[in-house]
């Protein structure tokens, strides 16, 4: 994701129109208007034709159906969420606790309608033991899903914290 963020702000401070985008797993950059040219960053820039894009989206997928939002640009913010996420996902794999709390932290600050962060970080709250920022985290998400899935869940969750 550095590497894209570094590709579209390269080509941005030079007034052409870029954008990282939506794709799962391997981000790529969108540099033009109109017919924009696709780059992948980690592939010492490459510029991919449709059909070698297709062929990436199609592995990346692993058989699911291609949606628009797999190819939309992202904003600012979603990219930065993005990042986030993957520091966060790195330091759980780890054990480092502390740095997952604190990334998750951020990103609430950053993306708070983000309902599934709320949870995320609810979970990791009451892995070190703060029930009552967890409380806060469950009720934050509350006030941002009208999934009623989630709701239940957060409410069922609330329940057993204040049992």
């Amino acid at each position: 994701i550095a590497l894209a963020i570094l590709y579209v702000a390269l080509a941005r401070r030079i007034g052409w129109t870029a954008h990282a985008l939506n794709t799962p797993g391997h981000v790529l950059v969108t540099v033009g208007e109109g017919e924009p040219v696709v780059i992948d960053p980690f592939d010492r820039g490459a510029l991919l034709d449709p059909q070698r894009l297709a062929t990436m989206l199609q592995t990346l997928l692993g058989g699911a159906a291609l949606r628009d939002e797999h190819i939309a640009p992202m904003s600012n913010r979603a990219v930065l969420l993005r990042l986030l996420m993957n520091q966060a996902s790195r330091a759980e794999r780890s054990g480092a606790l502390g740095r997952t709390l604190a990334l998750f932290e951020r990103i609430m600050t950053i993306a708070p309608a983000y309902s599934n962060g709320w949870w995320e970080l609810a979970r990791l709250q009451l892995a070190t033991g703060d029930s009552g920022a967890a409380r806060e985290s469950l009720t934050s998400l509350l006030e941002t899903t009208r999934d009623p899935l989630a709701r239940a869940q957060a409410n069922a969750a609330l329940d057993a914290l204040t049992a």
